[in-house]
């Protein structure tokens, strides 16, 4: 949470450096998850080092918790009324009336997007129980994670409306996307040298 407050922090930097002390108002809500996992991996290699764990077969463990916690979480962000989608141009969708919604975007059908993440992120999790028996080498299920996730919230982003979650590129290419891309190229050029080490045995 402390990761994902702080991202959300960077993408409106400019708007808490005029309000310093509203960087702690997180009653208001105001979480990007993509800085969870980013502040996690330190820690983690510092705590697997510490107590000598296998990295590998732990992130395999814990990897598929991580998309069933989002999943609930997606679905906290519909109660909210946050993360919504862009009006669907039509007679479907949901309405939204929180304050977390932009007052020009009440009342009129919005893409469900936190439902499609929500929906998405359960069967990514049954998808990654199910290598658990299969799997070829250790990390194989959590780099698997790393590649679906940026795939799904990268899509997702294209319907997504709140502009408050920042853009590198306006309008073109979001926070997230940009980090989904940098992450999807790490994990697979990893998930490729661990599969390579592993026919080489």
């Amino acid at each position: 949470m402390i990761g994902s407050r702080i991202l959300y922090i960077i993408t409106r930097w400019s708007y808490f450096m005029e309000r310093p002390l509203e960087m702690l108002y997180v009653w208001e809500g105001g979480l990007v998850f993509f800085g969870g996992p980013l502040l996690c991996i330190p820690l983690f290699i510092w705590f697997t080092d510490k107590h000598k764990i296998s990295r590998w077969k732990m992130l395999d463990i814990a990897g598929p918790a991580v998309p069933l916690a989002h999943a609930f979480g997606r679905l906290g962000c519909l109660s909210a009324g946050c993360c919504y989608g862009r009006p669907t141009g039509g007679n479907w969708g949901i309405k939204l009336y929180s304050d977390l919604v932009e007052p020009h975007m009440h009342g009129i059908y919005l893409h469900p997007t936190q439902l499609y993440e929500s929906i998405s992120l359960f069967l990514l999790f049954f998808y990654l129980r199910s290598l658990r028996f299969k799997k070829k080498f250790d990390g194989q299920i959590v780099l698997s994670y790393f590649i679906a996730y940026p795939i799904i919230r990268s899509i997702i982003e294209i319907f997504r409306g709140d502009s408050i979650r920042g853009f590198v590129i306006d309008d073109i290419l979001s926070t997230s996307q940009f980090i989904s891309i940098l992450v999807i190229v790490g994990a697979i050029i990893v998930y490729r040298k661990r599969m390579k080490t592993q026919l080489e045995r």
